[in-house]
């Protein structure tokens, strides 16, 4: 890991910074309402500062883990009210076929937690019926899952009110069968490769930002200081206009995981550096997974934090 502050490497664990003193470890809000401390939340969940009571919802912390080598975890965070992303991960045997999801539904929209975990659940139950059933073209096939999740997203009922977007969220799923991913986006959520002999990222952000450094109007240290920065161009709900995923293949080259994390992850990394410290280790994906989602909890944890991780 490293200092967010001063970039010096630290050690897991470490509460602050040996070289400039910033606390590592963050320290999240006790009371949802009026920002008192955990020190004052009694044992009920209360509030002894102004008498609100906090309530953990079903999806604030979620876990899969399918098998061995393959773990999906999605944390609300410190700051955020409820957990708006979704993860769903699955194993089928029939040739050795893995899937990965990862959503994040997007927070200006009704219903956003809704739409993640219904695109989520969606896509991953369409690509592992096709491998279960020996029905797979892997392009096509990843164009149906992500037309399904679009259809889930769009079936959910919502008050068409002023100043309310229907519900809407990212995705980022990926079917891997011997050895090869085939991988599709409509969002900011990512797919890396991270392995001791090479990491990269795997996707292209449809975001604000990355139009902006493409076209050459701004760099990246300009692009992410504006108000538009976490705007995204392209997403799954009813106001959608280009729902056309992009998709990419990608032999895997040798022993690594792939992971998919939504921007409760990324947005505190530098380039895979910082991933790769945590990632590459002989620890089981489910501990990795873990770590990951408290590296993000550390660095402040201000976004829910989703990661789905395989180890191949």
């Amino acid at each position: 890991m490293q200092c967010l502050k001063c970039g010096t490497t630290v050690q897991v664990g470490d509460r602050f910074c040996e070289e400039c003193g910033t606390p590592l470890i963050a320290k999240p809000i006790g009371c949802e309402k009026c920002g008192a401390p955990t020190q004052l939340i009694d044992v009920d969940g209360f509030c002894s500062h102004c008498g609100f009571r906090r309530e953990n919802r079903e999806n604030d912390r979620l876990e899969i883990i399918p098998s061995l080598n393959l773990a999906g975890i999605s944390d609300r965070g410190f700051r955020h009210h409820r957990n708006e992303d979704y993860v769903a991960c699955a194993r089928v045997d029939y040739r050795n076929a893995y899937v990965l999801v990862v959503c994040d539904g997007v927070s200006s929209s009704e219903s956003p937690e809704l739409a993640a975990k219904a695109a989520a659940e969606s896509a991953c139950r369409t690509l592992a019926t096709a491998v279960e059933t020996q029905n797979i073209v892997p392009h096509d096939t990843m164009n149906a899952a992500i037309t399904e999740a679009m259809s889930s997203v769009c079936a959910i009922p919502y008050t068409r009110i002023a100043g309310a977007d229907p519900p809407s969220t990212t995705i980022v799923a990926a079917l891997v069968v011997e050895r090869t991913a085939t991988i599709a986006w409509l969002g900011d959520s990512r797919a890396y490769w991270i392995s001791p002999n090479g990491s990269q990222q795997l996707t292209r952000d449809d975001s604000w930002v990355q139009e902006a450094v493409s076209s050459g109007e701004m760099n990246e240290a300009e692009a992410i200081k504006s108000p538009q920065a976490h705007a995204i161009t392209r997403w799954l709900g009813v106001d959608a206009i280009n729902v056309e995923p992009s998709i990419v293949n990608f032999n895997i080259p040798d022993s690594g995981y792939l992971l998919l994390c939504t921007d409760g992850l990324w947005n505190y990394t530098a380039g895979t550096t910082q991933i790769e410290t945590i990632v590459n280790s002989d620890a089981d994906t489910a501990t990795i997974a873990r770590r990951l989602v408290e590296f993000a909890l550390h660095s402040g944890g201000h976004d829910n934090i989703t990661v789905a991780v395989l180890s191949l």
